[in-house]
């Protein structure tokens, strides 16, 4: 069974870049056909995907984080990493990674990390 666990600093200050690890164990990223990807859950609000790193090395960024973000991954120790850029307190969340494949037209999350809380703060 496939796990994964995110790591990176609770608090990183406004402008700044936030970096984020995942781990993966039980089951190795570049297999076809799996998407690995980080979303987000602000105080309040709902889960909004960030990106997503293909078992090929293809990435997709979502628009909304207008090309602060980036993904990137290291084979060698089944991890892949998030990159934000720039930012502020709007960006203060509970970030998750997560393993997902498509069905039908349709990208469906079947496992997912614990979530790790991000503030962005002075």
């Amino acid at each position: 069974q496939v796990q994964l666990q995110e790591s990176g600093p609770g608090l990183v200050k406004p402008s700044q870049t936030l970096s984020l690890t995942c781990t993966v164990s039980g089951g190795s990223i570049t297999t076809s056909y799996y998407y690995w990807s980080w979303i987000r859950q602000p105080p309040g609000k709902g889960l909004e995907g960030m990106g997503v790193i293909a078992y090929s090395g293809s990435t997709y960024y979502s628009p909304s984080l207008k090309s602060r973000n980036s993904i990137s991954r290291d084979t060698s120790k089944n991890q892949f990493t998030l990159q934000l850029s720039s930012v502020t307190a709007e960006d203060t969340a509970v970030d998750y990674c997560a393993r997902e494949k498509i069905v039908g037209a349709n990208y469906c999350v079947d496992s997912g990390g614990e979530g790790t809380l991000v503030t962005v703060s002075a």
